[in-house]
Formats: C-alpha cells, sequence, structure tokens
C-alpha cells in the first residue's frame, strides 16, 4: 500500500482538534498504517471499539484487516484524546518527520530524527526560540506546516513559551 499524502491541508473547520481536521480518508490511512506497524496501537483501537458497544468482542475485532478497523475507528470518532495525539505523533515524527526536524533545528532543541530525547525537561526552549522555530517553518514549508503547528499548540502548547503568539504574528 502506497503511503498517502499527507501534505494536504486540513478539510474541516479550523475550530476542530487537529486530529479531526484531517479529512476522514486521511485519518482511515493514518490509523491503518498505524495499526500494521505497531501491534499494540491495533489492540488500543480494539479496545475503543468495544468500548463503544455495538455487540462486537474483542477477538472478532482483532481478525479484522487493519484499514476495516481503521474505518470503523474514524467512523465512530471512538478515539480518545491521548490516541489523537500519539496519531498525530505518529504523523510528524515517524512518518512526515521534515517539519518536526526543521521546527526542533530551529528551536535549537536536541533530538534524533524528530524525536526529541526523553532526558529533554519542558519547557525546551525559550520564547525567542520559539518564535524563530515557527518563522523557519513557515518559511521553509510555507502553509503546509500549519496544521502541525495547530497540533503542537492544540496538545503541547505549554512546552513551547511564546507559541500562541507566534502563531499570530
Amino acid at each position: 500500500m502506497p503511503v498517502p499524502d499527507f501534505k494536504t491541508r486540513a478539510t474541516q473547520s479550523s475550530n476542530a482538534s487537529p486530529w479531526r481536521a484531517l479529512s476522514a480518508d486521511r485519518r482511515v490511512a493514518l490509523l491503518t498504517l498505524g495499526a500494521r506497524k505497531h501491534r499494540d496501537l491495533r489492540a488500543t483501537l480494539v479496545q475503543r471499539l468495544v468500548a463503544r458497544g455495538g455487540g462486537f468482542r474483542a477477538v472478532t475485532l482483532m481478525s479484522w484487516a487493519p484499514d476495516k478497523l481503521a474505518k470503523e475507528v474514524v467512523r465512530l470518532n471512538a478515539l480518545l484524546t491521548q490516541d489523537e495525539a500519539d496519531m498525530l505523533h505518529l504523523l510528524y515524527v515517524e512518518l512526515e518527520p521534515e517539519i518536526q526536524i526543521a521546527f526542533l533545528d530551529a528551536a535549537g532543541v536536541k533530538h534524533t530524527d524528530g524525536a526529541i530525547g526523553d532526558d529533554v525537561e519542558p519547557p525546551f526552549c525559550d520564547e525567542a526560540a520559539t518564535r524563530r522555530a515557527v518563522a523557519a517553518v513557515r518559511a521553509q514549508f510555507g502553509a503546509s506546516c500549519d496544521h502541525y503547528l495547530a497540533t503542537i499548540a492544540a496538545y503541547n502548547a505549554a512546552s513551547w513559551p511564546g507559541l500562541e503568539g507566534a502563531l499570530q504574528g
């Protein structure tokens, strides 16, 4: 299965969560890739569906193909907020780390291929570094970095001093 194009703009209103701002097809594609790559994610998706009810047993759902499971999770909006954040982490750190790498490099934050080390404590930098990082990714990626920046603002703004102001500037 080819990797879907994740650089397309969000398709829903800007007041939606960054996860739900992605098109349904894009969310299904991410969940499918994640379920194929991470067995524990597949188990989490099954747990979310079982918790929603509907009569399916976990053993039945575990036998479903990853794309069928993903479609049902998206159809029911079965993910928790932390699940959504984890899926966006998968997108911006594992699948498409280019914006994350550029952001962290511009901010001067230690990382390995876009993954911040466990030894790095928030806040990750000062306000000036956050502003530099926002400006750098906007200059390099244009509008295609807007969703990435909205994701950081929604799920981890406290770790990036001055982020809200930098996004408005």
